[in-house]
């Protein structure tokens, strides 16, 4: 082969592994600046693991929806979760279906797990927040304490766009995590 070639497929080579990563990248901003955001209620989860870095587990409320289609029982894999938004302005279960619907809903896809009596369960998969290691230890504490006073309200801001999701921030109260850990440090120093 001439020379020419070589440096043809190298640089084409260059080119997809430059590629793929800035798609991915793409996507995800695109989803933050055009998607449709959604409030994801949290409650308690105690996680533990020393080998992913710092971050906060989060689980949200919505992971069921009552269905009466039938053969929903034995079925594992991808589900379609269609949102709405409910009175209290927090992300609700529209609907849950086995393959994607021709509908203009917004909808995520989660992971099915053990359905039984028509209820379909269900894990986001948005439920890592990661951030400044200095914080995250204090913000997992904050929201831990949040979820279990019944007088805060935590949740996952999460963007929507064509299946996509992207969790943007952490609240309690409304206040963003960061802010929040950082009052919180101020107040014990």
């Amino acid at each position: 082969m001439n020379k020419s070639i070589y440096i043809t497929l190298l640089f084409l080579l260059f080119a997809v592994q430059l590629f793929v990563p800035a798609q991915m990248i793409y996507q995800q901003e695109d989803t933050l600046h055009t998607g449709t955001a959604y409030k994801f209620k949290t409650q308690p989860i105690d996680p533990s693991d020393p080998f992913r870095g710092k971050f906060i587990v989060l689980n949200y409320e919505m992971d069921s929806f009552a269905t009466d289609e039938e053969g929903w029982d034995d079925f594992s894999g991808n589900v379609f979760v269609y949102l709405k938004t409910d009175a209290a302005g927090f992300a609700a279960v529209k609907h849950v279906s086995k393959t994607l619907m021709d509908t203009s809903d917004d909808y995520v896809i989660a992971e099915s797990r053990y359905n039984r009596n028509n209820r379909v369960n269900f894990d986001l998969p948005f439920d890592r927040f990661y951030m400044n290691e200095n914080k995250a230890y204090d913000a997992e504490i904050s929201v831990r304490e949040a979820q279990v006073d019944t007088t805060k309200i935590c949740y996952g801001l999460v963007f929507v766009k064509d299946g996509t999701a992207v969790l943007d921030n952490v609240f309690i109260d409304d206040t963003p995590i960061q802010e929040f850990v950082e009052e919180y440090q101020e107040g014990i120093q």
